[in-house]
């Protein structure tokens, strides 16, 4: 889910309306939020490296702006989310608001939670709310002014969050609108395969063509279909497999923040899920830097 990664009635599509867990059995909230943490890596933004309590926040988030912390999420009700409603968790993924109101920075990547289905926020916190609360509290972030302003916030929320959900898009099949509910929501993958603008916000006109100042400063690859520039020359199974094993077609294994990405999140996904993000990738427009 990560801060490095909202309440909407109407206008979720019929592949929001599915669910994460991408099954018809009904395995209980907490068993399907698990699914939701997994696909959202949850776990890789909210714990620190190594040696850090496990949800209990505290990983710097480098960026162009400044440095961030990411949150405490475990269910401490003094230092995490324990005291939060439902209403207060979805809220704060939908409309990128705590539980008082007050604008969270877009390095939580609330832009592309909006599109998850209230059903599954509702179990993503079930499962957040079983997990064991930790006593940690959350570090203040690292960021110059005007960037670090929170009251500007409403004004950036106001130009770049959209809360009206996935658009409808007929003549697809329920694989292809899976795998953009994994991509665009759940997985959030469009957060850091893609540039953005003097502002911080994802363009969505060059959407998932890679970024040169991606997370901790680095370069993140362009998925597009594009033969030259992306992924357009690999087939759907060897786009599952480096999302099953982190292995790239030439036999390297993805590094950094892709790995955590891998071993925390798409490999604990469905073969079939995999197979999804797969074929939605292929369909995306191809973009060349």
């Amino acid at each position: 889910m990560g801060i490095p990664l909202a309440v909407m009635a109407g206008g979720m599509s019929s592949a929001s309306a599915q669910g994460a867990d991408g099954d018809s059995v009904d395995r209980g909230p907490i068993a399907r939020g698990e699914y939701i943490f997994n696909a959202a890596d949850c776990l890789g933004c909210h714990t620190m490296p190594k040696n850090g309590q496990r949800l209990a926040g505290g990983r710097a988030l480098k960026t162009p702006f400044g440095t961030f912390y990411t949150p405490n999420i475990t269910p401490d009700r003094e230092t995490g989310i324990g005291g939060w409603t439902d209403r207060d968790f979805i809220r704060a993924l939908r409309e990128g608001r705590s539980p008082n109101g007050t604008a969270y920075f877009p390095v939580f990547p609330y832009t592309s939670f909006t599109h998850l289905t209230d059903q599954d926020l509702r179990d993503l916190k079930a499962y957040l709310d079983a997990q064991p609360p930790v006593s940690q509290r959350n570090k203040p972030h690292e960021v110059s002014p005007p960037f670090g302003w929170r009251f500007l916030l409403p004004v950036w929320q106001a130009l770049f969050l959209d809360k009206d959900g996935l658009p409808e898009e007929t003549g697809r099949d329920e694989r292809w609108k899976r795998g953009r509910y994994l991509v665009q929501a759940a997985g959030h993958c469009g957060e850091c395969h893609s540039p953005r603008n003097f502002l911080g916000a994802v363009d969505h006109n060059r959407m998932l063509a890679g970024s040169p100042t991606g997370p901790e400063g680095k370069a993140v690859p362009n998925i597009t279909p594009d033969p030259e520039k992306g992924i357009g020359k690999w087939s759907e199974g060897e786009v599952t497999f480096l999302l099953e094993i982190g292995m790239q077609p030439d036999g390297d294994f993805v590094g950094d923040g892709m790995r955590e990405v891998v071993e925390n999140s798409t490999s604990k996904l469905t073969a079939e899920d995999r197979a999804a993000i797969a074929a939605y990738l292929r369909t995306v427009p191809p973009l060349g830097r």
